[in-house]
């Protein structure tokens, strides 16, 4: 059975194309301890590719605090989130050059990503990257964020392209998860310290970073 064709890359947002998975586990964490929370930020790796209210629910399942606001623990987290990438925002290594190996080669474009509409809008401009989208997708107002693959179907069909010949590049767990289940081609680029975990064998094909992309981009088209 051959292959499918490639068509389009979607790429994830947080520790794929910014530096920013760091800056999201200080940010709980701080949130977190405040709200009287005894967590580690180690704790905080559990919650990776999760969309922030859902990151907010699922601390309060496991420790419950009392005056319970959602939206505005979630929105404490996503402001110094923001704040940093405005300030020291860094794209990760290859992301420039894996964009225009994509728009050299045909490819679409896409992002899908479940930080909201503020986290995406800071990203692009601190990065000057916007112009490279056909395509941006947030799970912010989905019934259900990442692991679920809605975000993905929903950049592919604003692509227009069908979900198999798409290449989803996912730095997190659960948007593999994600990826996989909307049908995806995909590649793990997970954080050096974690390289090495059995779980990313669930990924079509693992890399070190996007400077590795036009090449494997380059076999595939």
């Amino acid at each position: 059975m051959s292959k499918p064709s490639l068509k389009a890359v979607i790429f994830d947002m947080d520790g794929v194309l910014i530096d920013s998975e760091p800056v999201w586990q200080i940010a709980e964490h701080k949130v977190m301890t405040e709200l009287g929370l005894n967590i580690t930020i180690a704790d905080t790796v559990e919650t990776t590719g999760l969309r922030i209210d859902h990151v907010v629910a699922f601390w309060y399942a496991r420790s419950p605090w009392l005056n319970y606001d959602n939206q505005q623990t979630a929105q404490a987290i996503v402001d110094q989130v923001v704040s940093h990438i405005n300030a020291d925002g860094e794209a990760m290594l290859g992301v420039t050059a894996a964009l225009k190996s994509c728009q050299e080669l045909g490819l679409k474009i896409g992002l899908a990503t479940s930080s909201s509409s503020d986290i995406i809008n800071a990203v692009l401009n601190k990065l000057q990257i916007r112009e490279y989208f056909q395509a941006i997708k947030s799970a912010e107002h989905l019934a259900y964020g990442k692991p679920h693959p809605e975000v993905y179907l929903n950049c592919a069909a604003a692509l227009n392209i069908d979900a198999i010949n798409c290449l989803a590049i996912e730095d997190s767990f659960n948007g593999l998860v994600a990826a996989r289940a909307a049908n995806m081609q995909t590649i793990a680029i997970p954080e050096p310290k974690f390289a090495d975990l059995p779980k990313w064998v669930i990924a079509h094909q693992q890399l070190d970073d996007l400077t590795f992309l036009p090449e494997v981009l380059a076999s595939k088209v």
